[in-house]
Formats: C-alpha cells, structure tokens, sequence
C-alpha cells in the first residue's frame, strides 16, 4: 500500500505543470548584437500551430521600421511559444503574449528551421507608446528568476524605458554605426 501512495504522489507532482523559467538576463547590448532583426511595427493578427511537440502561436507583425538586419519586410512571422491548438493548450513561463494593434519594438533572432524567434522570450519586447519625438519603448521587468551571466547568480530583473531615438541611437551605436 505503501508503494501505492508514494506512486501516486511522485505521479501527482510530475504531473503539475511547471511555473516558473529560469532565463540568463540580457542587457540591451547583448540584445542588440545577437539579434538577426529588430522592428518596429504592430501586431496585425495571430494564429496557433504545433510544431513537432511544441505549439507556438505566431504573430503577424506589420514592419513599420527595421532597426537592424537586412532587406525591406512588410511583414514579420514571430513565433513565441504556447498556445492552444488542437484542442491542446501549453505554457511557457517568460513566454510573452502579444496584443493585437498593439505597436512593440522586437529583438529577434531566426534560427536554422527558419522560425523567427524573440531574444530572451519578454525580454525582447518593448511596447511603444506615444508618436513622433514624444514616442517611448518600454519594457517591463521580467517576473522570472534570471541568472547573471558568467556568474549564474540570481539577479532582479528591472525595467527599462527609453524614447525611441535614444533606442535608435544605442542600436546604430552598438552596431558601430554600420548599415543595419
């Protein structure tokens, strides 16, 4: 009978879903240099599908400037993982949900299957609001344990805002001034 209760009790626990993430802590520096992309644009819509065992929900995101990279999009495909498909629902904890018409600047990286990706999960998101000279990115701290990297301590996560031609001018500067 024993056993019985400890099986049920290991499988009870293996079972629960999973709350929390730990990410390594980017600063906007890192963010700028490993992105493959950065855009300015607005969330026009989104769909969920699997991929393999993993559902990602993609999010169609109408390029209105390109930050850094390469060509002239209109439209970005960024696939953030979780979702609900098939009648199945995952999670990711530090995994963002986009808004729709919503307008963000995104920090991306596209891997070797082609999928288009957001550097840190929600750390490569910052919401814009305002327009114009008076226009502000800002993103909000991450609510998961981040990690130093070098050290692998714990460290807190903050806020960052800044208006969008300092954000401009830190991209080109951390690019040393070179074409996008």
């Amino acid at each position: 009978m024993k056993r019985l209760y400890l099986l049920a009790v290991l499988l009870t626990i293996g079972a629960a879903p999973l709350l929390c993430a730990t990410l390594e802590r980017l600063t906007l520096d890192e963010m700028i240099a490993q992105s493959t992309a950065i855009v300015r644009g607005k969330v026009s819509g989104s769909y969920a599908a699997l991929s393999g065992p993993v559902i990602y929900t993609h999010y169609s995101v109408q390029v209105s400037e390109l930050l850094k990279g390469s060509g002239s999009p209109s439209t970005v495909d960024v696939a953030c993982p979780g979702g609900t498909a098939n009648g199945l629902q995952q999670t990711f904890s530090g995994a963002p949900e986009l808004q729709a018409d919503q307008e963000y600047v995104l920090f991306l990286w596209t891997g070797k299957s082609g999928l288009t990706q957001l550097i840190g999960y929600s750390q490569g998101v910052f919401s814009v609001s305002g327009s114009g000279t008076g226009a502000v990115a800002v993103r909000a701290a991450a609510r998961e344990t981040m990690l130093a990297r070098g050290t692998g301590l714990p460290v807190k996560d903050e806020s960052l805002a800044m208006n969008l031609s300092e954000l401009r001018a830190r991209i080109a500067s951390v690019l040393g001034g070179a074409a996008k």
